[in-house]
Formats: C-alpha cells, sequence, structure tokens
C-alpha cells in the first residue's frame, strides 16, 4: 500500500503531539479501534462521545460524535486510508451532521475557510514498557486553530491516559 500524503496543503498548518502512556501500545491500539472504548476518552476535557462506529479497514469509515457539557453535540467522520494493527492509523477527518453527513465547520458556527477534510496519521510505538503516540494532523488553518487542535488532542489523550491506569 501507498503511504497516503499527510503534508499540509498550502495556507494551512501541521499539529504534531506526542504522548506517552504507561501500558504496551496494544492497549491504547484497542482504546482507539474499538467502538466501545473509544468514546470513554475521544473529546474534550469536559465532553463526552455518547456515539462511536468503527469500521477498522481501508476505505472504512468512523462516524462519532462529542457532547458538550452544554449538551451540545459535535459529529466527525473519515475514511479509513491504512491500518497496520497495533502500531500505524492514517485516516480523514471532518465534521459531519448527527446523521454522519460530511458538512462544513458553518454548521458548527466556526470560520467558512475551516477545510471540509483533515488528514490524521497516529503511529504507536512500544518503548521500554510504554507506548508513545505521535499523531500528526494536517490542514489546519493558520493561527488559533493550531492552538485549539493541539489543546483538543491533549486534553482527549489525558482522558485516554486516565482510562488506562
Amino acid at each position: 500500500m501507498t503511504k497516503p500524503d499527510i503534508s499540509a496543503p498550502a495556507g494551512k498548518q501541521e499539529v504534531s503531539v506526542t504522548s506517552i502512556f504507561d501500558t504496551h501500545r496494544e492497549r491504547v491500539w484497542k482504546r482507539w479501534t474499538e467502538p466501545k472504548q473509544f468514546p470513554c476518552w475521544w473529546g474534550l476535557k469536559d465532553f463526552t462521545s455518547p456515539f462511536a462506529k468503527i469500521d477498522l479497514r481501508g476505505g472504512g469509515g468512523y462516524p462519532s460524535n462529542m457532547r458538550g457539557p452544554d449538551g451540545k453535540e459535535y459529529g466527525d467522520t473519515g475514511t479509513y486510508e491504512e491500518i497496520i494493527e497495533p502500531q500505524r492509523i492514517v485516516y480523514t477527518d471532518s465534521f459531519a451532521d448527527e446523521y454522519g453527513n460530511l458538512v462544513p465547520a458553518t454548521y458548527y458556527e466556526m470560520r467558512s475557510d475551516q477545510p471540509v477534510e483533515m488528514a490524521i496519521e497516529v503511529t504507536l510505538d512500544d518503548i521500554v514498557g510504554k507506548a508513545r503516540l505521535p499523531l500528526e494532523q494536517c490542514g489546519i488553518l493558520e493561527g488559533k486553530m493550531i492552538e485549539q487542535a493541539r489543546s483538543g488532542w491533549d486534553q482527549s489523550f489525558d482522558k485516554l491516559a486516565e482510562g488506562l491506569r
């Protein structure tokens, strides 16, 4: 399989986040790829994830959503481009409505120039009894969106680490 191009398009940036988890990578892989475990950590600090469906195969999809403390829900979806168990996932990421249909960022009252689709690459490495997870997200708008994306991943990974204890 050819490695998908996850480089950032012109005017867009890449966010890189790396986390270390106190467990082996197979446990982290399961939390990321199993529909019953994914909602336990997905989303911002005070958000829940009431729905996730995962079709973990090249060309498969993953509709999911997050619910904020105010009850507002945010959907997202994408397509898995590359799966190498238990070490690598490359997928697209887009906003979605409550039915899993792609929607522009304006659907959630965000900037109209936000890209419809971004690319995400997740790698899992075992390092002396721990799992190292570098993540790259490409296609984010320059400026404030970069820090918001980084903060969002950090919050999700904090919840993931808590669930692995």
